[in-house]
């Protein structure tokens, strides 16, 4: 099923039919250029124009109720009086655009006239609504600009890619094979209010669970994946006819089997729990990260899930997104940099050229040696973003990182890397990073940027720590003390 964006457009019956029939032409009109260039696949339908507050419960009645619909924009293109919409907005609970613009974009000098200014005073009706939602603490995104503006579709695009990532949420299955890594504190969370307060699902399973389908995988299959793999990667032909090579194919088989039959396109697992494996599932789980699956290691299914939605707010942009970690650091004074990557799990999105598969011992979880696709990352804008349980309430920490080349190659590291220099500096962005309670643990993005993540969290209704170039320490601490207060009455009202 396609999903919709429904533009919805704001008006009242004082200003006779003929007005309203211009108010519907033009609302088509706008939302058809709109449709033209959004990027994110979804269709943006013209809904209709509301005149009346038993309109606007209809429409938000069924909005709710559409599971096509991934949001809604709202624009006024006359006065409406924002009283008629209060039960509406009440009860939606799609998120929603404000959409300030007009239908003309210069003012007609020589023939304005009151007839012109009483159709088109979006200038005075979108002041009305957002009066009203602002009062109403319903959190939404607002663009100001002409519709035709690239800089306005530019914005509509982010907002519509974060409304597809967030509708992912209401039905995201996340499979927790095995358990957490043991001790391990910030991969935890409590699963019930994150089902409660995002939508998805998190449940476990016992790592026979996945054998039971490895183990049902035919030699013929094995085969022709072993082909694929020949044909993406750069390997070398002892590596195509190993073992280590052919297990991993098996193991990818049965993964995607496992997690076709259990409707799920988030999943875990751990070194510490891989009984009945032959290896660590590296390769199969690069090879489902290209695909759309969301990945969190050692059983962390909160990365897992917001890598399943940053997944769907990419598709079609280039740059890649990953699971990620940062590792290890290279100190130099005002030049430090963070060197990032895993065991095994790198997602090849994000790769600079076609990756090398190679076999190379783990060193931890006692299995056979794993396969695994070992690349670099081109050099670029990024961010590293983190969803963290705080106890009373979920945080989404993003850091604003520039990819950089390595100064020397890395010819006896065997896994995928990436070197980053976070903003606004290493030593600033780590404190601020630590200081905020972030994950070792994120969703490494070239794809998308800070906006997306930002109208994901207002969709949310959580929590959003950035660290840019504008955090200095101090206000930085500052901040999360006030969001502390922020929260636990925000918290307590609701």
């Amino acid at each position: 099923m396609k999903s919709e964006i429904w533009f919805v457009t704001g008006s009242q019956r004082l200003y006779g039919d003929e007005v309203l029939s211009n108010v519907a032409a033009h609302s088509k009109e706008i939302s058809g250029h709109i449709n033209s260039t959004i990027t994110a696949g979804v269709e943006v339908k013209f809904h209709s124009v509301i005149t009346s507050a038993e309109a606007v419960s209809v429409l938000c009645k069924k909005a709710n109720s559409e599971q096509s619909c991934a949001g809604i924009i709202f624009w006024m293109h006359t006065f409406s009086p924002a009283k008629m919409w209060i039960n509406g907005l009440k009860e939606l609970a799609k998120p929603f655009v404000h959409l300030h613009t007009q239908y003309n974009s210069r003012i007609p000098w020589s023939e304005i006239d009151m007839d012109f200014m009483n159709e088109n005073q979006s200038a005075h009706g979108d002041r009305e609504f957002g009066f009203l939602v602002t009062r109403l603490r319903k959190n939404r995104k607002v663009i100001v600009g002409h519709w035709k503006d690239k800089k306005v579709a530019d914005r509509l695009d982010v907002w519509v890619r974060a409304a597809l990532g967030w509708n992912e949420f209401q039905h995201l299955k996340v499979a927790r094979i095995g358990d957490n890594m043991r001790d391990v504190a910030v991969t935890e969370g409590d699963k019930v209010e994150a089902q409660s307060r995002f939508g998805f699902s998190v449940n476990g399973y016992g790592v026979g669970d996945l054998v039971q389908f490895v183990n049902d995988v035919g030699d013929s299959q094995i085969k022709q994946l072993l082909s694929v793999y020949e044909s993406e990667y750069t390997l070398d032909r002892n590596i195509l006819s190993s073992r280590s090579l052919f297990e991993a194919a098996r193991i990818e088989l049965g993964l995607r089997a496992f997690l076709k039959d259990n409707g799920a396109m988030a999943f875990t697992d751990t070194f510490e729990d891989l009984h009945g494996l032959h290896q660590l599932p590296g390769l199969a789980v690069q090879r489902l990260m290209v695909d759309g699956f969301g990945f969190g290691a050692e059983g962390d299914w909160k990365t897992a899930a917001l890598l399943r939605a940053a997944k769907v707010m990419d598709s079609g942009l280039t740059g890649g997104t990953s699971f990620m970690e940062d590792y290890t650091y290279d100190l130099n004074d005002e030049n430090s940099l963070v060197l990032g990557a895993h065991m095994l799990e790198l997602c090849p999105s994000i790769a600079a050229a076609k990756p090398r598969c190679e076999v190379h011992p783990l060193g931890i979880g006692g299995k056979n040696d794993p396969a695994r696709l070992v690349f670099g990352v081109s050099s670029g804008q990024a961010i590293n973003a983190a969803l963290v349980d705080m106890g009373t309430r979920f945080r989404l920490l993003v850091n604003e990182v520039e990819v950089v080349e390595p100064p020397q190659v890395l010819p006896k590291l065997p896994v995928a890397r990436v070197l980053w220099k976070p903003a606004p500096s290493m030593e600033t962005a780590a404190e601020a990073w630590i200081l905020g309670g972030g994950a070792h643990h994120t969703v490494f993005s070239k794809a998308i940027n800070t906006e997306y993540m930002e109208d994901f969290a207002d969709m949310a209704g959580i929590e959003l720590i950035v660290i840019d170039n504008q955090t200095r320490v101090r206000e930085f601490k500052n901040h999360l003390k006030w969001n502390e207060v922020y929260y636990h009455l925000f918290e307590n009202r609701l």
